[in-house]
């Protein structure tokens, strides 16, 4: 049988169960947290483990009970303090290897220019976290989380998705991407992936539930990606509503895509990247119960089958993670 590593250990595919696909436990500046921690933790280390406890208690509460976490490197990853709060709350927790970069790569990447993509430093990175885990945590990273954005497909960005992708082909981990859907680079994404290695139907192109371009969304979906409506809750400015991201997820399951559909928040329980509270504040439905009091009531609501429901927050993740080789 299929198995998935956890911050827990080992767990059946076939176990994982509800799962939000892209979530983010903490977010904290390496830098910062070893030199000048008074500067990191905007309160109490230990209130804040308690306040994701709370959080994730409450998740579990709604039924829900795998949480893939797409903190990267250069996104904040605390690997000591994903351990603390797992062993207090019980959910699958997966966590993920990649880079978060818009286009910057430090000096000692960018001075590495690899023969091959096999070769290339990245690769050999995210490898390492699949095969023999994250620093030495001991906890195996079973995604990548690579991104595009505003920016475009720069030559570094164009890199980072070959070592991916051929990353990918290695270990038979999936891939989240984050996109900026206005500029539609998702197919442009896709090629290059495809063409190191990846299987598509391992990859997630997120944000996508950001536009509400459904002709957009069905290419991303038809060419074998899971398109990620995977920021319910975090209504930005010049993005779809959440009416518009319900109606898109009811329409699109109409027309056979709940397979090729993954729901998440991309909720953020703690970060020191903003003054505490600021997030919340302006976005008061960016939590990660949103989708268990919210969004699948409102699907329901619009027609959305419990099979199709189950489809998106159970068996499609699954899917996911089936062909883990390492």
């Amino acid at each position: 049988m299929t198995t998935v590593e956890t911050v827990r250990g080992p767990v059946p595919v076939d176990r994982l169960g509800p799962t939000l696909i892209h979530e983010h436990l903490i977010m904290i500046s390496a830098e910062f947290q070893k030199f000048y921690p008074e500067l990191a933790w905007s309160l109490p280390r230990e209130e804040v483990v308690e306040r994701v406890v709370t959080a994730l208690q409450e998740v579990h509460d709604r039924g829900v009970r795998t949480l893939l976490d797409c903190t990267a490197f250069f996104h904040g990853r605390d690997m000591d303090f994903v351990q603390e709060v797992n062993q207090r709350v019980d959910l699958n927790i997966i966590i993920s290897s990649g880079i978060y970069t818009f286009d910057f790569l430090p000096y000692h990447l960018s001075h590495r220019v690899p023969p091959t993509v096999e070769k290339d430093m990245l690769t050999r990175m995210f490898v390492r976290d699949v095969t023999v885990g994250v620093g030495d945590s001991g906890v195996r990273a079973q995604s990548i989380k690579v991104a595009t954005d505003k920016e475009g497909i720069t030559v570094n960005i164009e890199r980072v998705l070959r070592a991916a992708a051929c990353a990918s082909a290695q270990t038979g981990v999936p891939i989240t991407v984050h996109t900026h859907p206005a500029d539609e680079l998702g197919p442009a994404v896709q090629k290059i992936l495809v063409e190191y290695g990846a299987d598509l139907t391992k990859v997630v192109i997120g944000h996508s539930g950001d536009s509400e371009d459904l002709d957009y969304l069905r290419r991303l979906m038809d060419a074998g990606s899971m398109a990620g409506f995977d920021r319910f809750g975090l209504y930005l400015p010049g993005t779809s509503t959440m009416e518009q991201r319900l109606d898109a997820v009811a329409t699109l399951c109409g027309q056979g895509y709940a397979d090729r559909i993954g729901l998440s928040h991309d909720a953020v329980l703690y970060s020191d990247w903003g003054p505490p509270g600021v997030a919340l504040k302006r976005f008061p439905t960016w939590v990660p119960t949103h989708i268990s009091d919210v969004v699948v009531p409102g699907l329901r609501e619009r027609g959305v089958s419990d099979a199709d429901i189950d489809t998106m927050l159970v068996s499609a993740p699954a899917a996911l993670f089936d062909s883990i080789k390492a």
